[in-house]
């Protein structure tokens, strides 16, 4: 019986590990496909907007014809079922921590756009200026940082900047507004949510950018000027490197559901002109 049993387990490893193997190429192919969706949408140039062919979700869809099967035999039960689903978000959506540091200095503009952001959510306004040094110091890469070996490790994820004065806590409820990008990066008012745009435009309430969203569901902004007269503010209060209407960074979620094993992953992806690159790939919880 142990030898059986022994026996046993063994075969269930080897199946488990082969469906997550075949899971993980399912999913390489469909972030190829994500690229290639980025790539003929920089084709066509323009704007990048929410009525965008990259920004429909892939419900969850049947793969099983696709698989290597033998499809004359007749028999269905055979055939292993797996389900694939994802989605292609804009990055830039969300305000982008990363631009709280502008050089060797905390950005202004920045650092008063998530003041208003933290008010907003009732986030304690220290853990903010906290995070505001500590990134400085941590990206001050100059010769005049003396002390740069002890400076914290830059982070490369939003989890991550729990290193630098944020709590669990604030990181929750900063996650559906913000996020972090290994450059700075404007934010895209033609994909970003009303909490983004009235934290972001200075002067605009939230009836405002609540209308804002309103009226580019009639049709998307072309150039910060028709943003601001939807936003009813002045053209001047939107800076280019604030604001914008295209986007540079894409988040590529995928989850594949083979037979009894669900794999899923995330990855972030960068765009320039009709180069599309993958910064990071991992592995999440379904």
């Amino acid at each position: 019986s142990t030898a059986l049993w022994h026996q046993w387990r063994g075969g269930e490893t080897e199946s488990a590990e082969r469906a997550r193997q075949q899971a993980s190429w399912v999913l390489v192919g469909a972030l190829d496909w994500a690229r290639l969706i980025l790539r003929e949408d920089a084709r066509s140039g323009g704007t990048d907007h929410l009525a965008e062919p990259w920004a429909v979700p892939l419900r969850e869809a049947r793969l099983s014809t696709f698989l290597a099967a033998d499809r004359q035999s007749g028999d269905s039960g055979e055939l292993l079922e797996a389900f694939l689903s994802g989605s292609i978000i804009d990055a830039q959506a969300r305000m982008n921590l990363r631009n709280l540091v502008d050089g060797a200095r905390v950005s202004e503009p920045a650092l008063r756009s998530f003041t208003r952001l933290f008010e907003q959510l009732g986030l304690p306004q220290r853990e903010l200026l906290a995070l505001a040094e500590n990134l400085r110091f941590a990206l001050d890469t100059s010769a005049d940082n003396r002390s740069g070996a002890m400076a914290p490790l830059q982070p490369t994820h939003a989890a991550q900047l729990v290193w630098l004065g944020l709590s669990p806590s604030t990181l929750r409820a900063l996650e559906p507004h913000a996020t972090w990008l290994p450059a700075r990066a404007p934010l895209n008012l033609n994909t970003a949510e009303a909490e983004a745009l009235h934290a972001s435009i200075p002067g605009l309430d939230m009836a405002g950018a609540q209308r804002m969203v309103a009226a580019r569901a009639g049709g998307h902004f072309e150039t910060l000027a028709a943003a601001a007269a939807a936003a009813g503010v002045s053209a001047a209060v939107l800076q280019d490197g604030e604001h914008s209407v295209t986007t540079r960074f894409f988040e590529v979620q995928g989850q594949l559901r083979l037979d009894e094993t669900v794999v899923a992953e995330k990855s972030l992806l960068q765009r320039d002109g009709q180069d599309v690159r993958v910064l990071w790939r991992e592995r999440v919880l379904p």
